[in-house]
């Protein structure tokens, strides 16, 4: 006997989910309702098998195939339009004319003995078996009566609850004879309850009723598609799961990692290659896809994730779908009954309510409360540019596919024939991502410069040597899993915010230039780049009195790719060195905080036993720098910023240096004391290489291990920033806890209050109100100057849902009172 699938319903009810797949293939425990179906039929000996199709028909054909990975012979009917539930099984007579066929639908689950259903259609000599089960709400079924024997009495459609007369109704399954065809107009829409079953009791033919035992649920909505993926957990369905059970009701399938520190409480199902991490909690009734990854503290509760979905750090959802594809970002929360469609992006920290419908392709911005459904506009980001370039977590956010259109927007925005210098730091996912961006630049009539992997300063130097460009691909300082797209103008400088526009307008528009054959693009791999970048540097900076001055320095790059530049350097300096951690490790491409700071102990160790007269740790991309005395003390960044200020001042004794508004005012008495003044600018790195770039500035850093040598160059370079320390130590005569001493302690404290995106504005004003009439200072954010001189900043980050909070005073008390009086008005503005 041969059976027939009905797969060619479009699902309505079943949106956003349906929009891009076709209800048959929404994945139950991992695996499409028609799949169970199928695996339904095998079980009883129904191997061939006609589908019919229509909506989506195309996916349906192409992940089933002919059937043969399921053991099966699977043909297909298409119909061109709708025919209705008789019509469409019409389409397919010419595979069913020769013999008795069961007619099931592919998006019901059951498992219902189809053996004991047809060996009752034989032994009743009927022309058509219906399938009935019992349910407690009939009301969106047929209704159907029998007698003693089995036969049909009486049919009623979706009845109300006036008409209900029986809890037994008609699941769709038949087992029928060819005969029936005769009862069936072809090409026109026929269902067989409302128009065939009608005629055939009319004309008295043999229609009986089989009522089954075991499960049966009709697909049909949101909340029974949810109750389906628990009913299988729960085993009260006889389904195959596709996984191992590792304890009571856990399925895990092959290949899923889950840490030993997750927190899984059955029953729940984590799909082939999914990742969770340590600190997640996944709860009952949760069905996780297949390449979905679950980072740490995210919390899932009766959720369904559907393939390749990313979930962030802290998110929360509950009862919810999340269609495939999908990205949701850390701390966002998606409520009981919504449904997120494929292929969208739900930001940090924003909240989808309950029952909301967001369609595919949608974008919902960071913070964002959203109380109704998504379904015509975008909520497209903003901008694409963050603080350093374009940033996410790569192969989630950050993917080749973005990577192409980046560059080629950015190249569409260049002329042609122009050159673009392109580098990366030495992770395996930044040399990845850098092999797209240069196809797509020669792909749009752009030369390329390839100087592989180089430190940003060096990168940021060729550029600037008759490029057009630059593009620099490293892993986001601190965060292992992200990647930065840094893009530079014709300079080496990050592009200027009307740049950024431009090429945001370009990427939204997709725009692309591209390019002709005889156009494409050359790639050259310039020599001798280190050669070049040393060689400028010490003709650039004061290098005198190092050789005879007798230093020992121990210089520690990191395992990054400062290592590259140092052992050419080093021996032209003539400084007697001791170099530590000068491989590549590409298990390392970026340091957690924990990780630099046992990397500054170890250094200071190093550094107090062998005598030297200090120590310096680059980052890896080398474009900070780090600083220990030669006592083996930590000089904390925002000291050795003092320190570095100290020493420049102290030679130049005139000019003027670049600071954050952020900075300790210590450093104007720091200043002012050698001849020097400050220019104050915002916390913006491209406001401070912007500065540092004007004529009469001698010195610029940021207190984070960033700083400026304008001598050489106008952005942060920790080679620059080391070979100018040489010099100044070697020719002050002085050691670095000198310096430090005879500079006065800073008092600064720094606070982060959690800040939602949508009361930013509001928090800002009540600042400005609570400041009345003490001096307001507006270069970032709202500085507000008390009559004793104690201050305090309040500056809204551009990224997160934060607000960032500085205050400072004579002592750390003072600065922790003015910081716990401003946090108040923070906090109160932001409920």
């Amino acid at each position: 006997m041969k059976a027939v699938v009905m797969a060619g319903g479009e699902g309505t009810r079943l949106r956003p989910m349906t929009s891009s797949m076709p209800k048959p293939l929404l994945p139950v425990a991992n695996r499409p309702i028609m799949e169970h179906v199928l695996r339904l039929l095998k079980r009883h000996g129904l191997n061939e098998t006609v589908v019919t199709v229509q909506f989506l028909a195309s996916l349906v054909k192409n992940y089933f195939g002919d059937g043969e990975e399921l053991g099966m012979e699977l043909t297909y009917a298409n119909e061109e339009k709708p025919l209705g539930t008789a019509g469409s099984v019409k389409n397919a007579e010419e595979a069913l004319k020769d013999d008795a066929f069961l007619v099931i639908s592919g998006d019901a689950l059951t498992d219902f003995d189809l053996t004991e259903l047809i060996n009752f259609h034989k032994e009743k000599g009927a022309l058509v078996t219906v399938c009935l089960t019992r349910v407690p709400n009939p009301l969106e079924f047929g209704i159907t009566i029998v007698d003693e024997e089995g036969k049909v009495e009486r049919f009623l459609e979706k009845p109300t609850w006036g008409q209900v007369f029986s809890d037994t109704v008609n699941t769709g399954i038949y087992v029928m004879e060819p005969e029936v065809f005769d009862y069936v107009e072809p090409d026109v829409p026929v269902d067989w309850s409302g128009d065939v079953f009608p005629q055939l009791m009319k004309e008295g033919k043999p229609i009986y009723g089989y009522v089954a035992e075991g499960y049966w649920e009709d697909v049909g909505t949101h909340e029974s598609y949810v109750k389906a993926q628990a009913d299988v957990l729960e085993g009260k369905v006889d389904v195959d799961i596709d996984g191992f059970e590792i304890s009571p009701g856990v399925w895990v399938a092959e290949g899923a990692e889950v840490h030993p520190d997750a927190v899984l409480r059955g029953p729940v199902y984590i799909g082939d290659y999914a990742k969770v991490e340590a600190g997640a909690e996944i709860r009952e009734h949760t069905v996780v896809g297949s390449n979905v990854v679950v980072k740490s503290g995210a919390f899932l509760h009766k959720a369904v994730v559907h393939d390749n979905v990313y979930v962030g750090p802290h998110s929360n959802l509950r009862g919810c779908v999340v269609g495939k594809n999908t990205d949701i970002m850390r701390a966002a929360r998606i409520e009981d009954g919504a449904v997120i469609g494929d292929e969208c992006l739900i930001g940090e920290e924003s909240i989808v309510q309950g029952n909301v419908r967001v369609y595919p392709f949608k974008t919902i911005e960071a913070g964002a409360f959203v109380n109704t459904s998504v379904i015509w506009e975008s909520r497209g980001q903003a901008h694409l540019f963050g603080a350093r370039g374009v940033s996410g977590i790569l192969n989630v956010e950050i993917t080749p596919e973005l990577a192409v259109r980046l560059a080629g927007a950015y190249a569409t925005t260049l002329k042609k024939g122009s050159t673009v210098t392109t580098a990366r730091d030495h992770s395996r996912g930044a040399r990845a991502l850098k092999r797209a961006v240069i196809s797509a630049l020669q792909a749009s009539a752009i030369d390329v410069r390839d100087l592989e992997n180089v430190p940003l300063p060096v990168a940021r130097q060729q550029t600037a040597r008759g490029s057009a460009g630059g593009i620099m691909i490293r892993t986001t300082p601190g965060v292992q899993d992200s990647v930065d797209i840094m893009f530079f103008d014709g300079q080496g400088a990050d592009l200027s915010q009307g740049s950024q526009r431009k090429l945001d307008r370009v990427f939204a528009r997709q725009e692309y230039r591209r390019a002709f054959p005889g156009e494409i693009g050359d790639l050259h791999f310039p020599a001798s780049v280190f050669d070049s970048y040393t060689g400028s540097l010490l003709r650039n900076v004061d290098t005198t009195g190092i050789a005879d001055s007798g230093l020992k320095v121990v210089v520690d790059a990191s395992n990054g790719s400062a290592g590259l530049v140092l052992p050419s350097l080093l021996g032209k300096l003539g400084v007697d060195s001791l170099t530590i951690n000068p491989g590549l490790d590409e298990s390392r491409p970026t340091e957690t905080a924990d990780m630099r700071r046992s990397g500054m102990v170890r250094l200071g160790e190093i550094v107090a036993s062998s005598g030297a007269a200090f120590g310096v740790r680059f980052d890896p991309v080398g474009e900070r720098l780090s600083l220990v005395d030669e006592k083996g003390r930590i000089i904390e960044d925002d000291r050795a910023l003092l320190v570095m200020l100290d020493l420049v001042a102290a030679e130049r004794r005139s000019g003027r240096v670049a600071l954050p508004v952020t900075t300790t005012r210590i450093a104007e008495q720091v200043a002012a004391y050698h001849g020097t003044q400050v220019e104050w600018t915002t916390t913006s790195p491209d406001d401070l290489t912007r500065v540092g770039g004007e004529e009469g500035t001698i010195f610029g850093g940021d207190g984070k291990g960033g700083f400026i040598v304008p001598e050489f160059s106008s952005v942060y370079d920790a080679t620059a920033a080391f070979v100018r320390l040489i010099g100044l130590v070697a020719r002050t005569q002085l050691t670095l806890s000198q310096i430090d001493a005879r500079i006065p302690r800073a008092h600064v404290l720094k606070r982060d209050l959690a800040t939602p995106w949508a009361v930013k504005g509001l928090v800002m004003r009540r600042v400005v109100e609570a400041a009345g009439d003490r001096f307001v200072d507006t270069t970032d954010g709202v500085r507000v100057v008390e009559t004793d001189g104690r201050w305090v900043m309040v500056l809204p980050d551009p990224a997160e849902a934060v607000t960032h909070l500085w205050a400072e005073g004579p002592d750390d008390a003072s600065a922790q009172a003015l910081l716990d009086e401003w946090a108040a008005v923070v906090d109160s503005a932001g409920r």
